[in-house]
């Protein structure tokens, strides 16, 4: 049968590709405040697109080490769900964020070998979700979207106390397997739903959504 798989839509920055996701089942759409990714949008530009997203979706926004005046500002113009940190905040910034803003907070950890498994219970007791992603490659210049997967059995047979997602490198063709072995219940993807980089492709949107859902558990 198949799973009820939630989907995270991240990087989005047309009004297009935010209605595929939407129409096509995304449980969360993501925009990317950090200036190095092609992906990077704007509080305004965020504002506009936020605003046509339907209730029951979760607008997140993914930012980088941002201090508290950026993460003021952003949450005053941008109407937020959730907070995605994606950079090195530790697990203490983490809670001085929920606290300050009263938003969920989604903490992203890379994971490149056994070593990095420790992060993810280390931050399980301060964030409210966690993004399992691939590390970064050693010349990246951002922390994520770099089309990486890693080792998926390095988290095979794994759980925490509390909702994860599975990001790094998936893509409609890898989705279903890497459901299946990890045994994630929630996905993220960027530039797996891309033809090229910062910009969707409405059609592989459809194309992953559908996989990770006809995943069989």
């Amino acid at each position: 049968m198949p799973r009820d798989i939630r989907v995270k839509i991240c990087g989005l920055t047309e009004a297009r590709d935010v209605a595929a996701a939407v129409a096509a089942g995304a449980a969360y759409v993501g925009f990317v405040f950090f200036a190095k990714s092609p992906r990077h949008v704007d509080a305004e530009a965020a504002r506009a697109l936020a605003l046509d997203v339907p209730p029951g979706v979760a607008k997140v926004a993914l930012t980088v080490n941002a201090d508290d005046a950026a993460l003021d500002a952003l949450c005053a113009r941008v109407p937020l769900d959730m907070l995605q940190l994606h950079g090195d905040e530790s697990p203490a910034r983490v809670s001085e964020v929920k606290a300050r803003h009263g938003l969920p907070v989604m903490k992203a950890i890379g994971i490149g070998g056994d070593s990095d498994l420790a992060q993810i219970d280390l931050y399980a007791g301060v964030a409210d979700q966690l993004l399992i992603d691939a590390r970064p490659p050693p010349d990246a210049t951002r922390p994520g979207g770099n089309a990486t997967a890693f080792d998926w059995g390095l988290i095979e047979g794994r759980d925490w106390p509390l909702p994860w997602l599975l990001a790094g490198g998936l893509t409609p063709d890898t989705v279903a397997e890497a459901v299946q072995r990890t045994g994630a219940r929630q996905v993220d993807v960027s530039s797996g739903v891309e033809a090229a980089p910062g910009r969707k492709d409405p059609d592989l949107i459809r194309a992953f959504i559908a996989a990770a859902r006809g995943a069989e558990g």
